[in-house]
């Protein structure tokens, strides 16, 4: 059935790139979910705030169509929402879906955050948190839009050539939400800058969610699944599971593919195909919590992890960043704490805390140009278990560390050319590798990143 067609200019919308259209995009969009319609926006520049979709509507951007975002913050309004693992109040994003199904969001048009602004913002409260002790609460005080959400919503589409742009905070955002699909989208974040925390696809305690054919380049996690953070997250437990991702490119961001570091609602059932990962990304395959995240990261498989030129193939690391994981409030500060400073350093037993990940199948990941082969620490009370590595084809100057691993099993298609063999831990249970790459180091230390400066952790 053919779908009725709005066009956005019969209700005021001008794309000028100077006349503020939030009143007028919004009044095309209540008009069209009305008629179950297909709003198309033509050709131009639209600048405007926060706009909702609507249960039973498409939004298609024609080429050659562009939103803009305002610079304004006033001109996204507080909400519930989740941000980085905790529920609070946040702006929305430019772009919403939120509480609503059956919704598409397609064409070959741009959403551009204009995101300067909030990364200006975000550095310049952050130069004056640091020296308070207060660096993991400046993600958190520091509100910026998000390009993209989906939240509390299902049967949502999105993708068909879309661009999305300099992002103020992250870019795509899919929260509680199931049945999702994002198929052919661009991700540009840093054309003219970069910016922090401008995460390409966050997955966030949401189900039967599938990513195909994601070209990205960002200042942080490119592809990315999460499931709440600490206290906060435990309380809800929600996670993230049945979820495909397949032909994606990563050009630039923190990681190519990225498990945490928000854990504590846990994710499962995670298949993964086709990736390819290119420099200047610097690891290719992470996995990341800390020890107050708790929760889990099982039932996952990766296949086909192309990555060139990528410094660290894989790393894992249960104390990510302790800097910005690590929230405690200081005494001087206690008076004023907000709410969501308190949920974030609210105490999590060591028990509660530790994350357990297991169950991982990992075939034909191929590096070239690789620095480090591995670079995996996790805890000697709770090991990454079950690991099943199959047909690798990785060449690296160094072999890496392996530490806290347990029935970890290499099978004989793999291929290692390493310039020196892994250091295993003592009590690592490692089967299948040719005695050539590994060797027991009996002196061998987890990584520990927590003297190096704020900025240094931020990207280790």
């Amino acid at each position: 059935m053919t779908r009725a067609c709005v066009q956005a200019q019969a209700y005021g919308a001008l794309g000028d790139g100077c006349t503020l259209n939030t009143r007028a995009l919004q009044a095309a969009i209540d008009a069209a979910a009305l008629q179950g319609a297909e709003l198309r926006v033509g050709p131009g520049v639209y600048l405007t705030g926060a706009l909702f979709l609507k249960s039973g509507m498409t939004l298609h951007l024609e080429a050659g169509a562009t939103l803009l975002g305002s610079r304004n913050l006033a001109d996204y309004p507080l909400l519930p929402t989740r941000v980085a693992g905790i529920e609070m109040r946040w702006p929305a994003a430019l772009v919403n879906i939120y509480g609503e199904r059956d919704v598409r969001l397609v064409g070959e048009g741009c959403i551009d955050g204009d995101g300067q602004v909030f990364w200006d913002s975000y550095w310049a409260l952050r130069a004056t948190y640091e020296p308070r002790g207060l660096r993991w609460a400046s993600d958190y005080d520091c509100q910026r839009p998000r390009l993209v959400q989906v939240f509390e919503s299902e049967q949502v589409t999105i993708g068909g050539g879309l661009l999305l742009r300099r992002s103020g905070f992250w870019t795509l955002h899919l929260c509680y939400s199931q049945d999702i699909t994002v198929d052919g989208i661009t991700i540009r974040n840093n054309d003219e800058a970069r910016g922090p925390s401008t995460d390409g696809i966050d997955i966030d305690s949401s189900r039967r969610v599938y990513i195909r054919r994601a070209d990205i380049a960002v200042n942080d996690d490119a592809l990315c699944l999460k499931a709440g953070r600490d206290a906060d997250g435990l309380r809800v437990a929600r996670p993230c599971e049945d979820i495909s991702i397949s032909d994606c490119v990563v050009r630039e961001g923190a990681a190519g593919l990225t498990f945490g570091s928000e854990t504590s609602g846990g994710l499962r059932r995670i298949n993964v195909q086709r990736i390819a990962v290119h420099a200047p990304v610097p690891v290719g395959l992470l996995f990341k919590s800390a020890p107050t995240r708790g929760g889990f990261v099982e039932d996952v498989s990766i296949c086909d992890l192309s990555l060139q030129d990528v410094p660290v193939a894989m790393r894992a690391t249960m104390n990510w960043n302790p800097a910005y994981s690590q929230a405690q409030i200081p005494d001087a500060e206690q008076a004023n704490a907000p709410p969501h400073w308190r949920a974030l350093a609210q105490p999590v037993s060591r028990e509660r805390g530790r994350t357990r990940v297991e169950g991982v199948r990992i075939q034909r990941l191929t590096a070239r140009g690789a620095q480090v082969a591995f670079e995996v620490d996790a805890t000697a009370e709770v090991p990454l278990r079950r690991f099943d590595f199959r047909a690798l084809d990785i060449e690296a100057r160094r072999g890496g560390h392996v530490q806290d691993a347990l029935a970890w099993h290499f099978d004989a298609a793999c291929r290692l050319k390493l310039g020196t063999p892994i250091a295993v831990g003592e009590s690592c249970q490692i089967n299948g590798l040719a005695t050539a790459h590994w060797q027991v180091d009996a002196e061998l230390r987890r990584r520990d990143v927590s003297a190096l400066p704020m900025a240094e952790q931020d990207v280790q």
